[in-house]
């Protein structure tokens, strides 16, 4: 049976695809490195997927993805590059206000690193590239699969260093199976609301919630544009599904909700659903803007002043090869509207804990 080798394991989706390639018999065998400052974390993670797959097996390696060879001794690169046969790229910085020198270090120049350790995998039978559909920057309209044009600006040092990481991994289409993924703003499980990180769509669960003792929410500007939010569950039955299809391989594909809600209805569903009422009024864009600048504001209100910058971009993600491919599994996007509830539940449950919350700066 195949081994499957991670970056960015413990973190949420890296740790949910082990748990799902796991149940869905696809491996039993996971190799998976991480930073000597995670080993601890990992092996706890470790240790509690092995407790519900007793016959599998994970093997942390410490390691550094920005350094040749994955900063691996050769020794242990001896023993598992012949073993590998997929391997999944998902470590990367996600913060939107992360500064560009951390960002390029680990998302561009880490997969720069990650690429040439793929070049050295005899058995390699699919590299699976996690990039972001945010590649796109600022440019707007219908933003196809099959183009990677360098935007007129980006949003944060975030969507460029993907950008410039995408762009590293599509050189190697011509020598490498690859499949590169660009999944939309990822939530928690559609189902049961499990995330790890309040992040994201969070931020304005957070800004809400904050709010809730005013005698209304007024809506932020006046925007018809929408956004795109997926739950966890759909990346991962999606993924690997595409792993095992060939028509998926040398693909780029959009893992984005092929039906996404105008970002008004998805906060108003938020407010009524926090504050059982509906948002009053309007916040003029530019002043809400204004006051994210103040370090103080955005703590208090738990929001990332960059979150903003999406509430006006118009663009629309097509699927259309994405689509062709999942509908042969019959996988297809939990609506986000019918499934916010558990969303919301999951928020409320755990907003307490300063473990889930990002720390602001």
């Amino acid at each position: 049976m195949k081994v499957h080798f991670f970056t960015g394991f413990p973190g949420f989706i890296a740790s949910q695809l082990i748990q799902s390639l796991f149940r869905e018999k696809q491996t039993q065998t996971v190799i998976a490195i991480v930073l000597a400052g995670e080993t601890i974390k990992a092996n706890q993670e470790k240790n509690k997927l092995l407790e519900e797959f007793p016959g599998c097996s994970i093997h942390v390696v410490e390691g550094d993805i920005t350094l040749p060879n994955l900063g691996l001794d050769d020794q242990i690169l001896k023993e598992i590059e012949p073993q590998i046969e997929v391997l999944w790229h998902l470590a990367a910085i996600y913060d939107l206000a992360v500064p560009r020198d951390i960002a390029w270090k680990v998302n561009v120049h880490g997969t720069t690193m990650v690429n040439d350790f793929v070049r050295s995998l005899p058995n390699l039978r699919r590299y699976m590239y996690f990039s972001t559909a945010y590649v796109a920057g600022t440019r707007e309209g219908i933003l196809r699969e099959n183009e990677l044009i360098r935007p007129p600006a980006f949003k944060n040092y975030y969507e460029e260093t993907k950008y410039e990481a995408e762009h590293r991994v599509e050189d190697l289409k011509s020598e490498i199976p690859l499949t590169i993924i660009r999944p939309g703003i990822v939530r928690g499980h559609s189902e049961t609301g499990e995330t790890v990180k309040f992040d994201g769509p969070y931020f304005f669960l957070n800004l809400v919630d904050r709010l809730k003792g005013l005698p209304f929410i007024p809506y932020i500007g006046q925007s018809t544009v929408t956004i795109n939010v997926v739950p966890v569950d759909y990346i991962l039955r999606a993924s690997i599904f595409l792993m095992n299809q060939e028509e998926a391989k040398g693909k780029t594909l959009h893992l984005t909700d092929p039906n996404p809600h105008p970002i008004q209805e998805v906060y108003r569903t938020m407010v009524k659903l926090i504050t059982n009422t509906y948002p009053k009024g309007r916040l003029p864009f530019t002043l809400a803007k204004l006051s994210l600048q103040v370090p103080l504001i955005r703590k208090k209100l738990g929001v990332e002043q960059e979150t903003l910058d999406y509430l006006t971009w118009n663009a629309t993600f097509d699927t259309t090869e994405a689509q062709q491919i999942l509908q042969k599994g019959s996988i297809t996007c939990p609506d986000f509207i019918k499934t916010m509830p558990r969303m919301i539940e999951f928020y409320l449950a755990n907003k307490e804990n300063k473990n889930y919350q990002v720390q602001i700066k």
